[in-house]
């Protein structure tokens, strides 16, 4: 359930934004900006459905799936094909959740 969390919060968030991106630095209608507003506000709310007691900690391991997700936006949505460099940094950031997210006793 952890990885569907931060994939939807992951959508949200960066759909949100593309939509607000495209209203404010490309001239389209000012309902996708809205739209795009209300996604990023459920970002804020879904986030809120992971099981762990530290914000600080679900929202740095969110960051590095953001990253991720980010990558793969680009990629799919904007056909800009990620380079070695960005998989290099894509694996590092999934090392660096994945450490984060580890039990602790």
């Amino acid at each position: 359930m952890v990885l569907i969390w931060f994939l939807l919060a992951g959508i949200a968030e960066i759909g949100g934004g593309y939509l607000v991106w495209l209203w404010l630095r490309e001239g389209k209608p000012w309902y996708l900006g809205a739209v795009g507003g209300l996604s990023l506000f459920l970002y804020g709310i879904i986030a809120t459905f992971q099981s762990f007691p530290s914000f600080g900690r679900v929202y740095a391991a969110y960051g590095g799936v953001f990253i991720v997700l980010s990558v793969l936006w680009g990629w799919g949505i904007d056909k800009k094909t990620p380079d070695v460099y960005d998989w290099l940094g894509v694996s590092i950031c999934l090392v660096g959740v994945v450490v984060m997210l580890l039990p602790r006793s």
